[in-house]
């Protein structure tokens, strides 16, 4: 028999079975909790709650360890490609040639829209952020594509994953060229994932678009190091719609919606509204010194993270990307320009040694981002776009999982007790 924990209460003792990962924390399973004692576990945020077992993502703060089906991040990053990474998120295992090329043609034969989904666009304002509008036209896939929300069957699961995983790309460019009033681009499936997505977001009719391939490469990197995640906020979100049977276009939107707080997907836009505020390298001592102030609400975006305590394995792969993009480029930008310089100070100075403040996948992401083209209203987008694949894989696994319930958190009720309803004349 397995290790048990005790937990006493009203003065009894009730044992649950402690279950062990293939790697990381322990858990202790609480299922039977309730019906043992009558009380609920209290853990607002759900930091110290398992609501899932999964197979696909497994992090390591304290190491800096982020591992995809086994595979770190940073071996992905710089050996594979998204279309693979997201063949090994949706099915377990990185796949041979073959497996690759029809899994790639596959997905390119997907990557048009409904022709009518070009009208829904434009029953939004061209102010509209783009978030709002992919959160809109992506819950509206079910609207278009009803040969694929069975959510019973598996063949109707495996065609809406590759049409998420596709579309997106289509539906994040024609999000941005509607923003700025220039046509849309059809996709081009002779052109790699990433490759098609820039021609479809920075392509004009008129002429034609050569994809340049550091850019290409940066895309892809940033899509591949983006792709998922655990258990965070948005991809708990998708478990949870999907737990309650919604169809996968709709958990998908939900999944979007959760990541446009600023708290989850804004990261890296905050990051360079940072570094715009800042304007110009001469200016670094200035808010270095008001970091460094606690008394200063200032604060550092793009520098430590949640989970990462010692260094975020994910910005180690991008740093040198944006030293490739930028380089390429040979953008003359200040913004461009504080962000290297404030990166190398945040390395060395002893402040931020001391307190881990070290750059993070946000802060590269929205550097390349910049640097590329992209305004800071789309960052969030193509991180969506990105994740989609990993959200889409605990989708399919949530779906299969036998032991799935509808999510039902409890909560601790502190309103008024039981009273009884007095007429508004007597009040």
């Amino acid at each position: 028999m397995g290790d048990t924990s005790t937990i006493g209460l009203g003065g009894k003792s009730h044992e649950y079975p402690v279950r062990s990962g293939s790697t990381g924390p322990d858990v202790v399973d609480i299922r039977k909790f309730y019906a043992d004692t009558g009380a609920f576990t209290y853990d607002p945020g759900f930091t110290s709650t398992a609501s899932c077992e999964s197979k696909i993502t497994y992090i390591d703060g304290d190491a800096g360890i982020l591992l995809h089906r086994g595979y770190p991040i940073d071996q992905l990053a710089e050996k594979s490609s998204f279309m693979e990474v997201s063949y090994l998120l949706m099915n377990g295992e990185l796949p041979n040639k073959a497996e690759l090329d029809n899994f790639t043609y596959t997905i390119n034969r997907h990557t048009m829209v409904h022709e009518q989904l070009a009208t829904f666009y434009r029953g939004f304002r061209r102010d509209a952020h783009p978030m709002a509008v992919m959160t809109g036209v992506v819950g509206a896939l079910s609207a278009f594509y009803h040969d694929s929300t069975d959510i019973s069957d598996p063949d109707q699961r495996r065609i809406a994953s590759h049409r998420l995983i596709a579309k997106m790309p289509t539906l994040a460019a024609m999000a941005y060229k509607y923003t700025i009033g220039q046509p849309f681009l059809y996709p081009d499936n002779n052109l790699s994932y990433a490759g098609n997505f820039l021609r479809m977001t920075f392509g004009v009719p008129a002429e034609e678009y050569q994809v340049d391939p550091i850019i290409e490469s940066a895309m892809d990197k940033i899509f591949i190091l983006h792709a998922d995640h655990e258990q965070n906020a948005s991809t708990s979100t998708v478990r949870l719609a999907g737990s309650s049977g919604a169809n996968p276009f709709a958990c998908i939107a939900a999944g979007i919606a959760c990541l446009w707080g600023p708290a989850h997907g804004g990261a890296n836009e905050a990051a360079l509204n940072m570094l715009r505020e800042i304007g110009t390298p001469d200016r670094i001592p200035e808010y270095i010194a008001r970091a460094k102030n606690k008394d200063d609400p200032f604060r550092l975006m793009g520098f430590g993270h949640r989970v990462y305590k010692n260094f975020d394995p994910r910005a180690q792969v991008l740093s040198k990307a944006a030293t490739e993009v930028l380089d390429k480029l040979g953008i003359s930008d200040p913004v461009l320009d504080t962000a290297r310089e404030l990166e190398q100070i945040a390395l060395k100075d002893q402040y931020f040694i001391d307190k881990k403040l070290y750059p993070n996948v946000d802060f590269y992401s929205g550097v390349i981002l910049s640097a590329i083209g992209f305004p800071t209203s789309m960052f969030t987008v193509l991180f969506a776009l990105a994740r989609t694949a990993g959200w889409i894989a605990q989708w399919n696994e949530m779906i299969t999982d036998p032991d799935q319930k509808i999510g039902r958190p409890r909560q601790l009720y502190t309103g008024a007790t039981q009273r009884d309803y007095v007429s508004v004349e007597s009040r």
